[in-house]
């Protein structure tokens, strides 16, 4: 395995250095919010609505009120002002390093939308036809992605990417149980740098996964698939480009073998940057595939969620979209609930409407050339950043060759020259205002990290990003030692993992720590 030079931006005029802006995070010695309450404390005096009372069954009713924090709305405020001070985002920070998570710009107009009480305050039990515009919104939708991947139908029922995967396996499932093949066919192939989840899904549904590993030039080993396939297939569940950033050429020859296997093909396309209006999932013969509408269509995260998943199909396995399905009878939209082969709900009701609703006008302000436009930029933006990391004595890219959205370094020659492992290099950085993720386990590219621009990011933004990686390197054959004290202008020093590896310890909500470690 050999680095990656980056000799095609070799005739680019160098940059200056941008110099190292100054960062210090905020710290506040915030209690959580169930700390703050004070029996009587409200944020607004309700008046009585004159609603006649209704008597509820005794069966629903609670015994007691729920305990939930009472507090005035300026002290509400303020707690989540400094919480929202005491963390990194992507509107405050270069988020260029959450590779295979797509941290982008979200535009704020869009935010317009979703806040409007006309979809704000929709009800998931109002009748079709007083939803009339979200439903349309649902239905343009499904088709502007049907378009971009080629897909007969598609379903944004699933709330986030591996819902939507799941929603695939269960589609998956169906069509071979409705073939009389359902229990023959209990294998699942993906590969190692395809996202988890995949083989995450397929084992909860049952099936066994094989997991494909890298040949000598970075690819899925075409010939480990000739040995997998076969009459226990269900389906091929692979990304591409995967994780490493590198784009599979022989992926209609992959979608091939499985096929004649009598297998199905599904493409992970939760994160399509590098791919809209270049090629689809259906060109390379694909039956299933899903996007998140989190990453590549410019949904924001929101801490984990909510997301939105979208999966498409060809029409062979549409009657198992998960139901009810958004349709258009040419004069009113309505939700067909009649499905008598569909998989069912993936989540209650009909999608999380606000991130379909920004993705849909994400979409239609950009366009079909303004998608490719995004695809081309994220390209050319991580081979500009790529060219610029991999100049940093120490770091190096597994296998030759260019990347299309991101790419999965390595600081294996930083490691051996001065003991500093990856995850500390990203701690100091966040000294800088920034971070970046490491890589899934197992590190099978030593001491990894992975990045990925986007089309959000500016030059500047990415040499700047390169500059503190370039000076966290420099600092580490200087002083080892100073990076391992990391970090030194965050929220938070060392923390003490031991309790994260001590289930005795672990508190999932205030309920559970006031039971575990206040009683």
């Amino acid at each position: 395995m050999s680095g990656h030079s980056g000799e095609s931006f070799a005739e680019l005029p160098v940059a200056p250095k941008p110099p190292l802006r100054r960062f210090h995070q905020a710290r506040w010695d915030e209690p959580i919010i169930f700390e703050q309450s004070r029996p009587g404390r409200r944020g607004i005096a309700v008046p009585a609505a004159g609603v006649p009372a209704v008597e509820l069954p005794e069966s629903v009713r609670r015994a007691e009120p729920p305990k939930l924090p009472e507090m005035a709305q300026l002290h509400v405020l303020r707690h989540y002002v400094r919480l929202s001070q005491e963390n990194l985002g992507v509107d405050q920070a270069i988020a260029v390093g959450q590779g295979t998570c797509t941290m982008k710009y979200s535009p704020k107009v869009n935010d317009r939308f979703v806040n409007d009480p006309k979809v704000a305050e929709l009800h998931p039990l109002q009748p079709d036809d007083t939803v009339q515009g979200v439903l349309e919104v649902y239905w343009r939708m499904e088709r502007m992605l049907a378009e971009i991947s080629g897909m007969h139908r598609v379903s944004l029922q699933p709330a986030s990417g591996s819902a939507a995967i799941y929603a695939n396996i269960a589609m998956i499932r169906a069509y071979h149980a409705s073939r009389g093949e359902g229990r023959q066919r209990d294998q699942v192939i993906t590969t190692m740098f395809s996202h988890p989840s995949n083989a995450a899904c397929a084992k909860t549904a049952g099936y066994e996964v094989i997991t494909l590993m890298p040949d000598e030039n970075g690819y899925p080993d075409i010939e480990a698939l000739r040995a997998a396939v076969g009459p226990r297939t269900a389906a091929l569940m692979i990304t591409n480009p995967e994780d490493t950033g590198i784009f599979n050429p022989r992926i209609e020859e992959f979608v091939s073998l499985v096929h004649e296997a009598g297998g199905l093909a599904c493409y992970d396309q939760a994160n399509a940057n590098g791919l809209l209006g270049i090629t689809r999932a259906a060109d390379a013969g694909f039956d299933l595939c899903h996007f998140n509408l989190h990453k590549t269509f410019s949904t924001p995260h929101a801490c984990g969620g909510p997301a939105a998943g979208a999966c498409g199909v060809s029409e062979a396995l549409a009657p198992f979209l998960p139901g009810p399905t958004v349709e258009f009878d040419g004069a009113a939209y309505h939700l067909d609930a009649d499905r008598p082969q569909s998989v069912g709900k993936m989540r209650p009701f009909l999608g999380v409407t606000p991130n379909v609703v920004r993705a849909y006008a994400w979409v239609m302000a950009l366009g079909a050339e303004g998608l490719r436009e995004v695809a081309e930029t994220a390209v050319l933006n991580n081979n500009y950043l790529m060219h610029k990391v991999l100049r940093i004595p120490g770091a190096s890219a597994h296998w030759d060759g260019g990347r299309v959205e991101q790419v999965r370094y390595s600081w294996q020659g930083l490691f051996e020259e001065t003991g500093v492992h990856s995850e500390e290099i990203g701690v100091r950085a966040a000294d800088f205002g920034v971070h970046y993720w490491t890589s899934h386990h197992p590190y099978l590219v030593p001491e990894p990290f992975t990045l990925e621009p986007t089309e959000s990011y500016s030059q500047e933004d990415l040499d700047e990003y390169a500059a503190i990686l370039a000076h966290v390197a420099d600092e580490a054959r200087r002083d080892p030692e100073y990076v391992r004290g990391a970090p030194y202008n965050q929220t938070v020093h060392k923390i003490d993992q031991t309790s994260l590896d001590d289930p005795k310890q672990w508190s999932p909500s205030w309920r559970a720590y006031t039971r575990k470690h206040l009683a």
